[in-house]
């Protein structure tokens, strides 16, 4: 599997330094409706894939990932197991969670987004469940106003810094 080899290092002051290379995002209620990709949220996806490795990790619920995502350079993970949080938790490890940012709202993304070294809870349309609220660093209205912090990463700094 080929990885994008770039590390993006935004520090922010009084916080940390970040060194990502991946974006690991949860797919239905975070940048899908329903199974359908949200278009503003495919064109920033896109944009992204040229400085980082962006992963979308998802049960499939409505099995449209696949032709949905089919045009973007990212690497698609289909869970399988029972137990789909420890599942999420254990690839944004072997990538190595230090070098990760993860975007995510449901109960099932948690512990992924407390793995990362950046995680951001999206209270989208379907909403954001508190365990998920609580295990992020940020907290956005939308996938569009998070994906923008990777393509403007002074926002990052002015909402994290200390």
């Amino acid at each position: 599997m080929y990885y994008n080899s770039v590390m993006n290092e935004i520090t922010i002051p009084n916080y940390t330094t970040l060194h990502l290379e991946h974006i690991m995002l949860d797919y239905n209620g975070t940048i899908a409706k329903d199974g359908i990709l949200q278009t503003n949220a495919k064109k920033l996806i896109d944009q992204l894939c040229k400085d980082y490795t962006v992963h979308i990790i998802t049960a499939d619920t409505f099995g449209s990932v696949a032709a949905q995502s089919e045009d973007l350079d990212i690497v698609l993970k289909i869970l399988t197991s029972t137990n789909h949080t420890e599942e999420k938790a254990a690839y944004i490890n072997s990538l190595g969670s230090s070098h990760c940012a993860a975007l995510g709202n449901g109960n099932n993304d948690a512990k992924m987004l407390s793995e990362a070294a950046l995680g951001i809870a999206i209270m989208g349309e379907e909403g954001c469940a508190t365990s998920t609220l609580l295990a992020s660093d940020l907290v956005c209205k939308s996938i569009n106003e998070a994906l923008e912090l990777f393509c403007y990463p002074k926002r990052l700094i002015a909402t994290l810094r200390k």
